[in-house]
């Protein structure tokens, strides 16, 4: 990286809440928010959000008409996206670029618009620009009156910190002064669900933990959707107020042989997190908060990655899915804020059941993991600020 980046806020929405506090007592406590839910007649394990953030949303779709016909990711993102705005002491109408990202974008409306379809056999008027893609970040700088770039994207699982690795670009070009990057999501639709359930991915067990990420001898794929967005205040260089300091990124594609999976090794994690480093001696990275979203592939391909870069010098890993579930694109900026909190509080967020359990001394450089389908790969290194 040219320059360092400061992290000045960090905020989010999720079935661990939206009160920092709250969130950081909820990561405190070994208990997880995923629930059976019956969808259509399928039952699947799930993290929705706790009802009083549900009521929350309703509240921000009653104080403006606008908001009546938006999708709830929209809504999601204009709550974390407030909240970092605040937290980052930035004012209304200032140049702040903003990029958050979704897989799969407005999923719940587009569902019910197709419904209409299906069954009047017209299409409403407010079909089209209620579900692009670019709604999300259109509506968060509508929101904050912003006049820098809005920027909307999907690269999948990833999505999220490839908004954050734009906002690098953004600040270290000097195109923008102040960045808000990150990611939302809320696809717990019968649709998506029976997505998830025909690749034989999802959760089937019931078991204490239905989600078993990083569990590396379990039985069966264990993949648990969740709901969500967070979003990160971005400032070039070190900052006197900020949480963390992004040192380093890296991001890398692999050629597939299936379009659902990566390579055993993680050729791309590898990649991703080598470039990260930089001049970084591995040995000081005390913790990955790795992407390990509960599949048995997936995790381990992830932890064979982890293993071939850092060797004997192995970090902590932990993951946050087994919680709060797989939240796709806004997953990464979840993860990342928990970096950033065990940073700030300086305790280590481990998963109970972990097949490999290692308690880190200090926590001074936190990696961040992400990847999506079409094999693409991020990684995020963050700091504590000096």
């Amino acid at each position: 990286m040219k320059i360092p980046v400061s992290i000045t806020s960090v905020a989010s929405v999720s079935a661990l809440g939206s009160k920092p506090e709250e969130i950081w007592e909820n990561y405190l406590s070994k208990k997880h928010f995923l629930k059976k839910h019956n969808f259509n007649g399928q039952t699947s394990f799930a993290a929705f959000l706790p009802d009083a953030l549900k009521e929350k949303m309703e509240e921000l779709r009653a104080e403006n008409s606008n908001y009546r016909n938006v999708d709830d990711s929209v809504l999601y993102a204009i709550q974390a996206s407030r909240q970092a705005v605040k937290m980052a002491e930035w004012e209304k109408g200032e140049n702040i670029g903003i990029n958050i990202g979704s897989s799969r974008g407005a999923t719940g409306l587009f569902e019910q618009y197709h419904q209409h379809f299906l069954e009047e056999g017209e299409a409403e008027t407010l079909a089209s620009p209620a579900t692009t893609l670019g709604n999300i970040s259109s509506w968060v700088a509508q929101d904050l009156q912003s006049s820098g770039p809005e920027i909307s994207h999907s690269v999948t699982c990833s999505t999220g910190l490839h908004a954050v690795l734009n906002g690098v670009a953004w600040l270290s070009s000097g195109m923008a002064d102040k960045f808000l990057a990150g990611g939302s999501e809320a696809a717990l639709t019968p649709f998506t669900i029976a997505q998830v359930q025909a690749m034989k991915i999802n959760a089937r067990e019931d078991l204490d933990y239905p989600c078993q990420a990083l569990n590396l001898q379990k039985g069966q794929n264990s993949m648990v959707l969740g709901e969500g967005a967070a979003t990160i205040g971005m400032e070039a260089g070190e900052k006197e107020n900020a949480l963390a300091v992004i040192s380093g990124v890296g991001y890398a594609t692999e050629k597939l042989k299936h379009p659902v999976s990566i390579s055993a090794n993680g050729t791309a994690f590898q990649k991703s997190m080598q470039m990260a480093l930089g001049n970084l001696p591995p040995g000081q990275v005390d913790a990955i908060v790795m992407h390990a979203p509960g599949t048995i592939k997936g995790d381990l391909s992830e932890v064979n990655a982890i293993k071939a870069i850092f060797g004997e010098q192995l970090p902590a890993m932990t993951t946050n899915k087994w919680k709060l579930g797989h939240t796709y694109g806004a997953s990464g900026v979840l993860s990342l804020e928990l970096a950033i909190m065990m940073l700030q509080y300086q305790k280590f967020i481990p998963v109970p059941f972990a097949s490999e359990e290692k308690e880190p001394s200090e926590l001074k450089n936190i990696m961040v993991n992400a990847v999506g389908f079409g094999g693409n790969a991020v990684s995020v290194l963050v700091s504590l600020p000096k």
